[in-house]
C-alpha cells in the first residue's frame, strides 16, 4: 500500500495532538531546551530504551509506564541535562517531570512520558523544569511540530521530523515523527511491553491510528530493526536511548490487529519515517562529512554479517580513512578479519560504488587508485563487502571521523 510524504511533517501532524518547544534555561546558549506533546485522546504507547546499563532515571520511568495498563497522554523532553547516573534523586526527580505535566494538563503521572537529554552525572535543576513545563503547557499547539524538534535538540545542527498518510479501511490515517542525535549514537534498543523483558538518540512518533498494543509493538519491533538498530555514528550506546510510538485512534479506523492485513500496510510507513530519520541521524551526525552505506553480505547468517559490519562501523581506522577520502581498503578488510566471525579471506569481495577494489581477497586487477578516491570524495557512498556464499546479510549506515567530531566531544562537558 502506498502512502505520501506530508510536507513539514512532525508531531502534529496526526489528529488531536499538540505540541510546544520552550526555552527552559537549560542550556548556557539560551536555545530551546524543553518540548511537550501531548495527545488529546489517551493514546496506546509501544517503545524501546537503551541496552545500556547504566540507564537514566527517565527511561526506568518510562519502562514502568510502558509495561502498565494505562494509557498516555503526555511525552516531556528536557535538553541539556541527562538526568543519568543521578541516584534516588534522579528517580524522584523523574516522577517529579511527570506528576508536574500531569498536573497541568489534567491527567494522572503515570500517563506521562519523559526523557531528558544532555550531560550525564548533573542532578536536574528542578525550578528551571517546572517553569519550563509552564511555558510548555502555555504554548501547547497543533502547530508546534518543529519548535519541539527544535527543542529536544543537543549538538544537532538540524532538527529532524517527518510525516507521512495512508488510507486503511476507508479512513486517512498519518504517522508523524521527530527526532534527534548527533553523537553518542550506536543505538541498541530492546523493545519494551507489558511484559518484562530486558548525546542520546530519542525518537517520538505519534499517529492516530487505532491499533491493538500488540500490534504497535509489533510495527514498531520492525520499525526499529531497520532504522535506528542499524545505525553508528561514533559506536557508543547512549545511557538514554528512547523510541516511543504513541496511537490515540482519532482516525476512526477499524482497529488494526496483529491478525489483520492492515497492520503491514500500517508497519511500512512506520519503516519509511523510522529510516528517513534515522539517515537524517547519521547525516547530521558531530563532525560528519562523509554518509556511508555498508553492506555486508555472504556470511553464513545475518548475525555473523551484522558482526563484521559492526567491527567496520566502529573501526577509527576505516572511519579516518573514508574522512581523508583515502582509499585504503586494507582497513576495512583488517576490521572483518578481527570481528571473530569465521571467513575465509580468498572467498573476499569488495567494492565502493561500482568500483571493484578487491577480489577472492587481493586488489582487483584492472582498478585504479584514482577510481576509488573518486567514490570517496562524494558526501555519500556506499561500501559492500563480499565474504562469502552464505545468506547472511546486513544493512548499516555510518559515516567518517574527522577532526570537528574530536573538537566538539572535548569540550562539550565544559
Amino acid at each position: 500500500m502506498e502512502f505520501q510524504v506530508l510536507e513539514n511533517g512532525g508531531v502534529c501532524s496526526a489528529k488531536g495532538y499538540r505540541a510546544a518547544g520552550v526555552t527552559a534555561g537549560l542550556k548556557v546558549s539560551g536555545q530551546p531546551d524543553l518540548a511537550m506533546v501531548v495527545s488529546d485522546a489517551p493514546a496506546v504507547v509501544a517503545a524501546a530504551f537503551t541496552s545500556n546499563l547504566f540507564a537514566a532515571a527517565p527511561v526506568e520511568w518510562d519502562r514502568k509506564i510502558v509495561r502498565g495498563e494505562l494509557p498516555v497522554r503526555a511525552i516531556v523532553v528536557n535538553s541539556g541535562v541527562a538526568n543519568a547516573c543521578t541516584g534516588t534523586q534522579g528517580a524522584q526527580d523523574a516522577r517529579a517531570m511527570a506528576a508536574y505535566t500531569a498536573e497541568k494538563i489534567g491527567c494522572l503521572p503515570e500517563e506521562v512520558l519523559v526523557s531528558s537529554t544532555g550531560v550525564i552525572g548533573r542532578q536536574l535543576p528542578m525550578d528551571v523544569i517546572r517553569h519550563g513545563i509552564d511555558l510548555a503547557t502555555e504554548a501547547l499547539s497543533a502547530d508546534a511540530s518543529q519548535d519541539a524538534a527544535r527543542a529536544i535538540m543537543t549538538t544537532d545542527t538540524v532538527e529532524k521530523r517527518v510525516a507521512v498518510s495512508l488510507e486503511i479501511g476507508g479512513k486517512t490515517v498519518t504517522i508523524g515523527a521527530m527526532t534527534k542525535g548527533a553523537g553518542m549514537i550506536a543505538p541498541q534498543m530492546v523493545l519494551c511491553n507489558n511484559r518484562p523483558k530486558q548525546a542520546t538518540m530519542l525518537a517520538y512518533f505519534t499517529t492516530d491510528a487505532k491499533i491493538s498494543r500488540t500490534a504497535l509493538q509489533e510495527a514498531l519491533s520492525r520499525a526499529l530493526g531497520c532504522s535506528f538498530n542499524r545505525i553508528v555514528v561514533d559506536g557508543d550506546t547512549s545511557t538514554n536511548d528512547t523510541m516511543v510510538v504513541l496511537a490515540n485512534g482519532l482516525a476512526e479506523n477499524a482497529e488494526i490487529h496483529r491478525e489483520t492485513p492492515e497492520l503491514d500496510a500500517f508497519a511500512a510507513a512506520l519503516e519509511y519515517c523510522a529510516q528517513t530519520l534515522a539517515k537524517a541521524m547519521v547525516m547530521d551526525g558531530e563532525g560528519v562529512s562523509k554518509f556511508v552505506e555498508l553492506r555486508v553480505f555472504g556470511a553464513m547468517d545475518d548475525a555473523s554479517a551484522r558482526q563484521i559490519a559492526e567491527a567496520i562501523a566502529r573501526s577509527p581506522l576505516c572511519k579516518t580513512a573514508w574522512y581523508g577520502e583515502d582509499p585504503n581498503w586494507g582497513r576495512i578488510l583488517c576490521a572483518a578479519g578481527y570481528s571473530k566471525v569465521p571467513l575465509k579471506p580468498t572467498q573476499v569481495d569488495l567494492d565502493f560504488d561500482d568500483v571493484p577494489v578487491v577480489r577472492s581477497g587481493l586488489a582487483a586487477p584492472g582498478s585504479s587508485e584514482a577510481q576509488m578516491a573518486a567514490v570517496l570524495k562524494k558526501r555519500s557512498f556506499q561500501v559492500r563487502l563480499c565474504v562469502g556464499a552464505g545468506p547472511g546479510r546486513c544493512v548499516l549506515w555510518t559515516c567518517d571521523l574527522t577532526h570537528d567530531y574530536v573538537k566538539i566531544n572535548a569540550d562539550y562537558h565544559t
